[in-house]
């Protein structure tokens, strides 16, 4: 059996608190070092690579003196707006050693939820990917409350895999993987070397919480897999003090546990957008457009737009029809009805100067758009 990694070339990598504080000592900077020169090692392979790392909360513990984690809502806070400056800190340092910058996002489940936020979140990413940074995220601890009693990271990585389209989710922790028991407590508890992400039966399997020191456990980390399944993702789980683990995972050596995904990400994107029953408007495009659409598989940019019918908002699906009022295509706007009536037959090179900003050249990008 080969991993899945080998042939990903976008990843999360999610690391728990235990691993970055070791067991909550503390930040562990000479692990950090370690995956610091791991990551640094795959972007040389053509990866990009956004780190997800918990461990602001449980720093900020040690550095004000808790002996173990507090239980009320704004000492948590207080753990993790100091804890954030360490982590930050050690995570600049340790990158800058291989002449890669960083980029610190906090995000909460509500970023994730509005449709404007996500957007943003997600051209924000790709920007600083391009730019050839490595984003590290972490869960915004000092302004969320519910999310902090019973929020994760694990879910976080997922929903961030779903934001980018990873192919690939790493979830490094204190374990080797997934047994179908507690092998803490029961001897004949067989590893999961391999299993489809979103196995019901793979949930009764991960019973139990995680170390005292983060708040996830197996189970958060099988509902993370089945998750970020939905968008393509395929997720790893393996333990993070193994040897060189990233490298070896993307040398296809099979470590840890391996939940597949039956759906590649874009084509996951795209049965999502065929498959959702209505949309929030429409744009009539002229003949040379639609045959760019069907015949070319090119993006829709604006001047190809006769009209535009309906109310809809940046980022929501809308229908493309052909002038005869045909359906031809469903995909993602980049811009809102109102700013698409302004920029419709104009060349994007107009965009800035019509609307005083640029999101994207396109109206629909092509990856952001399915022929109906």
């Amino acid at each position: 059996m080969h991993s899945v990694i080998q042939q990903a070339k976008r990843l999360i990598v999610k690391v728990g608190s235990s691993l970055v504080t070791n067991d909550g000592k503390g930040l562990d900077s000479h692990a950090i070092q370690k995956w610091a020169a791991q990551i640094a090692a795959l972007r040389a392979m053509g990866k990009e690579v956004v780190l997800v790392s918990s461990g602001a909360i449980a720093e900020g513990r040690q550095r004000l003196g808790f002996d173990k984690r507090p239980t009320g809502i704004h000492e948590l806070q207080a753990c993790a707006a100091v804890g954030q400056m360490g982590l930050a800190q050690i995570y600049e340092t340790s990158f800058r050693a291989h002449d890669i910058g960083t980029a610190q996002i906090l995000l909460t489940h509500a970023d994730l939820a509005d449709r404007e936020r996500y957007l943003n979140a997600r051209s924000t990413l790709f920007t600083l990917l391009r730019f050839g940074i490595v984003p590290i995220i972490n869960e915004n601890d000092t302004v969320v409350t519910d999310e902090i009693k019973f929020g994760d990271n694990d879910t976080l990585g997922a929903l961030v895999a779903n934001l980018i389209e990873a192919d690939a989710l790493i979830i490094l922790t204190d374990q080797r993987g997934l047994y179908t028991a507690d092998p803490r407590k029961n001897p004949d508890a067989q590893f999961v070397q391999e299993a489809k992400a979103g196995d019901i039966a793979l949930e009764a399997m991960a019973g139990g919480a995680g170390s005292s020191v983060g708040s996830g456990g197996m189970l958060t980390k099988i509902l993370a897999a089945k998750r970020g399944a939905k968008s393509g993702a395929h997720t790893v789980i393996a333990w993070g003090r193994e040897e060189d683990v990233l490298l070896r995972l993307a040398r296809g050596e099979a470590i840890g546990t391996q939940l597949i995904s039956e759906m590649a990400p874009l084509a996951a994107r795209k049965q999502w957008m065929a498959d959702h029953l209505q949309t929030t408007g429409k744009v009539k495009l002229d003949a040379g457009a639609v045959q760019k659409l069907i015949m070319e598989g090119k993006s829709l940019l604006p001047i190809g737009v006769l009209d535009v019918l309906g109310e809809f908002g940046r980022g929501e699906l809308i229908t493309c029809v052909d002038e005869a009022g045909l359906a031809i295509a469903r995909g993602l706007s980049n811009y809102s009805s109102a700013d698409a009536r302004k920029i419709k037959r104009k060349p994007s090179s107009e965009i800035e100067s019509i609307l005083g900003f640029v999101e994207e050249q396109e109206l629909i990008h092509r990856d952001n758009m399915v022929i109906v």
